[in-house]
């Protein structure tokens, strides 16, 4: 399975971006902090597929996502804090 062509999901109802997987799903929670900012509060990847890339993956998708549609930002989840020492270019969308 190759995660880059997988499509984001975006459950507006869940609240929480969605990385279907093999009989599983990986995802980004978030809130609404106002109209154009997300808090993003966790990072839920299944035990199985733990250190394969699916965590920054989603991540990444997410990042585009907000980036497509004007929003920004606030990273709570440490995971996410993570990613973005690491891809600082991404700080872009913080709030």
């Amino acid at each position: 399975m190759e995660i880059k062509k997988i499509a984001l999901h975006h459950n507006e109802a869940d609240q929480q971006f969605e990385l279907p997987l093999e009989n599983d799903m990986a995802i980004v929670a978030y809130r609404w902090l106002d109209d154009q900012t997300l808090a993003l509060d966790h990072t839920e990847v299944p035990e199985h597929y733990e250190g394969q890339g699916v965590g920054s993956a989603i991540v990444e998708k997410v990042f585009q996502y907000l980036e497509e549609n004007q929003l920004k930002m606030v990273p709570y989840c440490p995971f996410i804090r993570i990613y973005l020492q690491r891809h600082p270019d991404w700080e872009r969308l913080r709030a």
